[in-house]
């Protein structure tokens, strides 16, 4: 089977659209079809753009209709999470803080009511990582030990029930920690008096990196993702970094989305691959077409439409 694995849309379903369009699929019913290939979502299919209800309605019609396959984003994890309630108190799993209200708002917006409860109940029922024929798809990294200790999770208290999301949502859990590597990008902390402001405005003492990459080859200037150009070039400490898994260049293809690229799409390395250049913040929507036996990636074969607004 030959994929096209399509990075974050964010509620961007016209651009969802036109890139559907550009890689030769014919509406189908709600969703979308290819006679020789199929859609792979990353995950993060609400917040921020301007048609959330349109957008999950495409993905979940196409994956649903088996035109396609879909994996977790943090966006859909935390919609769980802020619309689960905790079982002793009032409060949500997520809490309903200024700041996380105003990062859903745009799909408290557009949806109505049952849109959301079936939009949610959707979300629980996708993996956080996938294999298919020759490649692996993740939506923020591939940790293999957290992927593991997440599905194991599943198996023994349901999929993204209470039960779940009590060890989920607590910082010391090893479930937390794992959600937080695989779903929302390994971090490491930044050296004593350093941070810089994020592309949201929030100051942070932590950053994302390139966890596909060996550390000790880098520094944190170049093992940083979103924050290299006010880092120290300076080795990265083997404490910060312990626990973080590699992927070598024997592995199959991997492709994953959450990280707000810019510029040309290119892949990361020959077999790690980032589909998420920023359609929420003026930047494209993107797709790469992976053809069946593929091993090394080429950028010729990323494929995008810009931003509308």
């Amino acid at each position: 089977m030959h994929y096209d694995i399509i990075g974050d849309i964010h509620g961007h379903a016209e651009e969802l659209r036109q890139l559907l369009n550009k890689l030769d699929y014919q509406r189908s019913g709600h969703g979308y079809r290819h006679a020789e290939r199929q859609a792979v979502f990353v995950g993060d299919f609400i917040d921020r753009g301007p048609a959330n209800a349109e957008a999950v309605q495409i993905a979940r019609a196409t994956v649903e209709d088996g035109n396609g396959h879909a994996v977790m984003g943090n966006h859909e994890f935390n919609a769980i999470a802020f619309h689960t309630q905790r079982p002793d108190c009032r409060e949500f799993f997520r809490c309903h803080t200024e700041k996380n209200q105003r990062q859903h708002q745009a799909t408290l917006d557009q949806l109505s009511s049952i849109e959301l409860r079936e939009a949610t109940k959707w979300f629980k029922t996708l993996p956080v990582a996938i294999e298919l024929d020759g490649i692996r798809v993740v939506h923020a990294a591939w940790q293999p030990t957290d992927i593991q200790t997440i599905e194991t999770a599943l198996d023994k208290l349901g999929r993204f029930t209470v039960d779940f999301l009590t060890f989920a949502c607590q910082q010391d859990s090893p479930l937390f920690r794992a959600i937080e590597n695989v779903v929302k990008g390994p971090e490491i902390e930044l050296p004593e008096g350093k941070s810089f402001v994020d592309k949201d405005g929030h100051e942070r003492f932590n950053t994302r990196v390139r966890w596909y990459a060996n550390p000790a080859e880098l520094t944190l200037q170049s093992y940083s993702i979103g924050a290299g150009d006010v880092l120290p070039d300076e080795p990265v400490s083997p404490r910060s970094s312990a626990g973080i898994a590699s992927y070598p260049a024997s592995e199959r293809p991997v492709f994953f989305g959450h990280y707000w690229l810019q510029g040309p799409p290119m892949p990361f390395a020959p077999n790690v691959a980032c589909v998420d250049y920023s359609v929420a913040k003026q930047g494209k929507l993107c797709a790469y077409q992976w053809n069946a036996g593929d091993t090394v990636l080429n950028p010729a074969q990323y494929v995008w439409v810009d931003a509308l607004n």
